[in-house]
């Protein structure tokens, strides 16, 4: 079974949510934990997160992933922009035990001229600084464009980063499609080869979930501009490839491409009927 979801809003609680992804087909979703622009997140409704809770254990649901604000720059040069990183990270983990044992992804930050060596050890501070023993929430790092001076578009990059974490145990990383194409990786005429790539860099061990968006951009353009699945320059062959690889196939897997929900309800028809 494809364990597929698409990014929905919050903005109706945690139930609406799991209620919101099975109508679209889905058994799995992504959600922002507050505006995703930064600011405060509303408290949590703990009943609403326990209904949620006994929803996704009574309808299959593969983990759910909730996604930073885009403004956090774990790496930022400014010391009050990586003290907001820090607050609203920690906060956000904090919430996640609400619902235990999913998962936290973020964009690593760019490192905005200090250098990429610097831009990882900041990352890695902050990790150090926010992850504790009894967490029960996975964070995954994103693959990244390497649009600017972000961190995180290459591999190595990425494990650097995990080897300076403390308690790596709680890390992972989150594969975004569109972001690797426009990276450089071709995981549209080599996944195998990625994939081994990534093995040999990070481990396969660490690859909890996938990002699935096509690209306005061909591959190695550093742009990251997400397209519909079938209409960008991944195109349709590739995901077909994608959710049937053994490495994948029993992965999380998020839509965040441009569209609304019945957009995303003919994606998530269209990926499942592409599983052998």
């Amino acid at each position: 079974m494809l364990n597929i979801g698409c990014h929905l809003s919050a903005s109706k609680g945690f139930l609406n949510m799991g209620e919101t992804a099975v109508s679209l087909g889905g058994n799995t979703f992504q959600f922002f934990t507050r505006n995703p622009r930064g600011g405060s997140a509303k408290d949590i409704d703990k009943n609403d997160a326990d209904s949620l809770v006994s929803f996704m254990k009574e309808n299959g649901f593969a983990k759910i992933l909730a996604h930073a604000p885009y403004t956090l720059n774990a790496c930022a040069k400014v010391p009050s922009i990586r003290e907001f990183a820090y607050n609203t990270m920690l906060d956000d983990l904090k919430r996640m035990e609400y619902l235990p044992g999913n998962m936290y992804n973020f964009h690593p930050g760019s490192h905005v001229g200090q250098g990429v060596e610097t831009g990882i050890e900041l990352i890695a501070d902050l990790l150090n600084s926010i992850l504790w023993e009894e967490q029960q929430t996975c964070v995954l790092l994103e693959t990244m464009a390497g649009k600017g001076s972000e961190v995180g578009s290459r591999f190595e990059e990425l494990r650097q980063i995990i080897d300076r974490v403390n308690l790596s145990g709680k890390i992972g990383v989150c594969l975004d499609t569109c972001h690797v194409n426009d990276a450089g990786y071709d995981i549209v005429n080599d996944l195998d080869g990625v994939l081994n790539e990534f093995d040999k860099k990070i481990g396969l061990n660490r690859l909890k979930a996938i990002h699935l968006n096509d690209s306005k951009n061909p591959l190695g353009a550093r742009k990251d501009r997400h397209e519909k699945i079938g209409d960008g320059y991944i195109g349709e062959a590739a995901f077909e490839k994608i959710v049937n690889h053994p490495v994948l196939r029993d992965l999380p897997m998020f839509l965040e491409t441009p569209n609304e929900l019945e957009g995303y309800k003919r994606e998530i028809a269209l990926l499942k009927s592409l599983q052998r």
